[in-house]
């Protein structure tokens, strides 16, 4: 069976995906004759079970600059472990260029606290409560690249126990009774 046949590989099978525009630009480009102009998008993606990508493109019109982007962005989806399906596991900073972001996880009904295109992002994630802080640049290329910088940070205590060679319980208890303290340090 060929890849064309088979199921698995079908593009029309993939999860419901929740396509955000965070941002649209006009560019010209300067010819003999005067200005071209055209189109610049920046589109979020994602599946809502912490699956997301982020793709600009440009084209003539902004149509096709919307859909060029959208096939970017679902080429390039990052997974983003999630605690409880609602929020992240651990405060995180990222950065690109001037743009510095800071997120920090947040307790249930907190909602999302964050600006423009970070929000895009999270909404697309499926990041229900969460706290977030644009330093710096607010240029949503810059904003964006931050906060995708930041989540490919994050860790679950799954993969942070699976590298330690330790159990998740281990993990998880030692961040609830503050690792690192005087009384288990001494023991």
């Amino acid at each position: 069976m060929s890849r064309a046949q088979d199921p698995k590989f079908d593009r029309e099978e993939q999860p419901e995906l929740t396509e955000r525009l965070v941002g649209i630009n006009r560019v010209a480009k300067v010819v003999k004759g005067g200005r071209r102009f055209g189109f610049a998008a920046l589109m979020v993606v994602g599946d809502g079970k912490g699956r997301v990508g982020y793709g600009h493109a440009k084209a003539r019109e902004v149509p096709e600059a919307i859909k060029k982007a959208t096939e970017q962005a679902k080429r390039k989806m990052i997974r983003v472990p999630l605690r409880e399906g609602r929020t992240i596991h651990h405060d995180v900073k990222g950065r690109h260029g001037a743009g510095r972001v800071f997120l920090r996880s947040a307790p249930q009904g907190t909602g999302i606290i964050a600006g423009g295109p970070m929000r895009a992002v999270f909404e697309a994630i499926g990041i229900q409560d969460i706290v977030a802080k644009a330093i710096g640049s607010n240029n949503p290329y810059s904003m964006v690249n931050a906060t995708f910088d930041a989540l490919q940070e994050m860790q679950s205590p799954r993969h942070v126990a699976g590298r330690r060679n330790k159990k998740v319980s281990d993990i998880v208890a030692n961040r609830e009774t503050g690792a690192g303290s005087i009384e288990s340090a001494g023991e």
